[in-house]
């Protein structure tokens, strides 16, 4: 079994719902047992301002699904609550659920990067793995304690328990 860590993000239609949603679809994952999830927190848009305030949160699971079918999954639950991929980056979505860690894997191909590039610097996947994993450690060897010390929250709120 591998540890998975799981972003969601939604800023359109009903954002509290198609997190739900999400979380919901997850649970019943292949190969797959969920473990926990943060509470939702809602965060300002990355990129483009004038698109409306994302909720977001953190979903850890135990699979053996390999890393590309879990991203396969992932991106067919994306699909059924509706998800267009555009060529535009960080724009509004109805669902986004980003691989964020495998395991201590570092993965680095075409279709997928783990850790997740820019988890770093995301208060929105910071404060709600740390709410689920506050003792995790990234494959560099770095706390996310310590990663957390030099980010600030940027405005972002606990929405609500899931």
């Amino acid at each position: 079994m591998h540890i998975c860590y799981i972003g969601i993000g939604s800023n359109l239609a009903t954002p509290v719902q198609n997190a739900k949603i999400a979380i919901a679809a997850l649970k019943k994952l292949p190969q797959s047992h969920f473990v926990s999830c943060s509470k939702l927190y809602c965060s300002k848009p990355m990129g483009p301002s004038d698109q409306p305030d994302y909720i977001n949160a953190v979903a850890q699971l135990n699979t053996t699904l390999e890393p590309l079918a879990l991203l396969d999954a992932l991106q067919q639950i994306e699909l059924q609550q509706g998800r267009v991929r555009k060529a535009e980056r960080w724009g509004p979505r109805t669902l986004d659920l980003d691989l964020l860690l495998y395991g201590q894997e570092l993965i680095n191909n075409e279709r997928l990067r783990v850790p997740h590039y820019g988890i770093k610097q995301r208060e929105f996947v910071l404060y709600p793995l740390s709410e689920i994993a506050p003792n995790l450690v990234f494959p560099n060897g770095e706390s996310l304690r310590h990663v957390l010390q030099s980010c600030p929250l940027n405005g972002l709120q606990v929405h609500s328990d899931i």
